[in-house]
C-alpha cells in the first residue's frame, strides 16, 4: 500500500513540474551593446524579469539554429524559449535571449552548412555581450549569471565556457552552465577540452541529430566539472511542448551525416529536465 501511495505522488510531482506555467512573466525587447570587431553595433534581446526589486540572478540563454522566434508569428518568442523564460522567471532569474541570426539578418541556420554565424565565434561574443549587459541592470547579482544553451547554443555553451574565453578581471564571470543537447562532437575529437565553470549536459540517448557519445567523452575527460545527464528513449527537443516527435530532412549536421534527424517532445524526459535543470542554477543563489 505504501508503495503504491509512492507511485502516486510521484505522478503527482512530475504532472505539477510539467504544467504549464502563467504567462505573467511578459519578455521586454530591446537593444543591447555587441561585442567583436566584426559584429553589429547592436544585439536584439528579449529579457524575462521576475516580479521584484532583486538583485536576482540571471542567466543568459543562447537559441538553436532553428532561431529565437516563432515559426508562425516572427515578433513572438518560440514556445520552447517562451515556456522557459517564463518558468526560469516564475523561480526568480532574470533570462536573457540575445538574437544571434536576426540581429545579423539572417533566419534559420538548420540547413545552412556554411554558417555565417558559428558557436565557436561570434556567438561566444554574443553570450558574453548579454553577460556584460546584466551586469549593468541594478536589479541583478553580477556575480550570480548562469549560461544556458540549445543544440547550437548548447553548442555555444560549450565553447564559451573554455578557459581561454575567461572574462577580462573587471567583469565577473559566469557562474555554472547548462548545455541542451550541444554538438559535442569536434570538442571531444579536439581532446583538449575543458570548462572553468561547472557545466551541466541534459541530453537523449536517442538524439540522432547531436549524438550522445562524443559528450560523454567530454564528461569522462572532465569528471570535477561536467555532469551529463542522459534521458532514455528521448531524441533532439525532447522539452518542447509544442513540438511532436517528427524527422527531419535536408539538415546540415546530423549523427549519421545524412541530413535526417528526429526531433521532439518526449514527456519523460521534460519533466525531469525541469526539475535538473533548475535543481544545478540553484548554486546562482548560494
Amino acid at each position: 500500500m505504501q508503495a503504491k501511495h509512492l507511485v502516486v505522488l510521484a505522478g503527482v510531482f512530475a504532472f505539477w513540474m510539467a504544467r504549464p506555467v502563467a504567462a505573467d512573466q511578459t519578455p521586454d525587447s530591446f537593444s543591447i551593446p555587441a561585442g567583436g570587431k566584426n559584429e553589429p553595433a547592436t544585439l536584439d534581446a528579449m529579457l524575462f524579469k521576475p516580479q521584484g526589486q532583486g538583485p536576482f540572478p540571471a542567466i543568459v540563454a543562447m537559441h538553436g539554429c532553428s532561431g529565437l522566434w516563432s515559426s508562425k508569428k516572427a515578433t513572438e518568442l518560440s514556445p520552447r524559449h517562451a515556456d522557459w523564460g517564463q518558468r526560469l522567471a516564475a523561480l526568480g532569474y532574470v533570462v536573457i535571449f540575445p538574437d544571434s541570426y536576426g540581429s545579423r539578418g539572417l533566419g534559420p541556420q538548420c540547413k545552412n552548412g556554411d554558417r555565417q554565424v558559428e558557436p565557436y565565434r561570434e556567438r561566444v561574443e554574443d553570450a558574453n555581450a548579454a553577460r556584460r549587459y546584466l551586469q549593468t541592470l541594478p536589479y541583478v547579482n553580477s556575480g550570480a549569471i548562469a549560461l544556458l544553451g540549445w543544440s547550437n547554443g548548447g553548442s555555444s555553451v560549450l565553447y564559451t565556457v573554455r578557459p581561454k574565453d575567461r572574462p577580462q578581471a573587471e567583469t565577473p564571470d559566469f557562474r555554472a552552465a547548462v548545455a541542451f543537447y550541444p554538438g559535442c562532437t569536434a570538442p571531444a575529437q579536439k581532446g583538449d577540452w575543458a570548462t572553468r565553470v561547472p557545466l551541466l549536459i541534459v541530453m537523449g540517448d536517442a538524439d540522432d541529430w547531436t549524438p550522445a557519445t562524443p559528450c560523454k567523452t567530454l564528461a569522462v575527460a572532465n569528471p570535477d566539472s561536467v555532469k551529463l545527464i542522459l534521458y532514455p528513449g528521448a531524441y533532439h527537443d525532447f522539452d518542447n511542448e509544442a513540438q511532436k516527435l517528427h524527422e527531419l530532412y535536408g539538415l546540415a549536421f546530423t549523427a549519421n551525416k545524412d541530413g535526417v534527424a528526429h526531433a521532439g517532445l518526449n514527456p519523460a524526459a521534460r519533466a525531469a529536465a525541469l526539475k535538473d535543470v533548475p535543481d544545478f542554477l540553484a548554486v546562482l543563489k548560494q
